[in-house]
């Protein structure tokens, strides 16, 4: 199993593998994957790439970004397009790549906090891979249209240390800047 960290604009030979991947999982349901914006969300600035066998299996992408949080400023890396293939779900790959998007946040993105917004039923595997449930008032521009969008507290936004522990987090809504991750 291999483990990289990609720029976007080094994405190139990934691509084919990637939207295997994404289209063997959303094609019937959201559509053909659009690195660009995919499915409508935020694009990547960064790609966990995950490879069993020369084949891509795993994914996960960051984006570097300034966010609104009360009245702070909080670079954050946005994480999206978590997904691992089913055949390799259960065998510790989504682990491996969770951890290297942690080192990825800190290192590379030099973000103070990696952020995300999930489904509830992946929340407890998110926890056992170290992250931390939190709940916010967040302000995001629509996957649809770009207009913007108001979530009350309660879906699942998920934080883990980057270059600052989660108890830093600071209080107050969220102000995403943009399409949500």
């Amino acid at each position: 199993m291999q483990v990289v960290v990609v720029e976007h604009g080094a994405l190139l030979p990934w691509l084919g593998g990637l939207r295997r991947l994404f289209d063997a999982e959303y094609l019937a349901e959201h559509g053909a994957w659009d690195p660009e914006q995919p499915y409508g969300y935020a694009p990547a600035d960064l790609h966990v790439v995950g490879s069993l066998d020369r084949r891509v299996v795993a994914h996960v992408g960051l984006q570097r970004r300034t966010i609104g949080v009360g009245d702070v400023d909080v670079v954050v890396a946005g994480v999206g397009g978590v997904l691992v293939a089913h055949a390799a779900r259960g065998s510790g790959l989504g682990r491996t790549v969770l951890r290297e998007t942690a080192r990825a946040a800190r290192e590379v993105a030099a973000a103070d906090f990696a952020y995300l917004g999930c489904r509830e039923e992946v929340v407890p595997f998110y926890r056992s891979c170290g992250w931390t449930r939190t709940r916010v008032r967040e302000r995001s521009l629509s996957t649809v249209d770009g207009a913007p969008v108001v979530q009350e507290p309660g879906p699942p936004v998920l934080l883990h240390p980057a270059g600052r522990p989660v108890a830093d987090w600071p209080d107050g809504d969220v102000d995403l800047r943009g399409r949500p991750w």
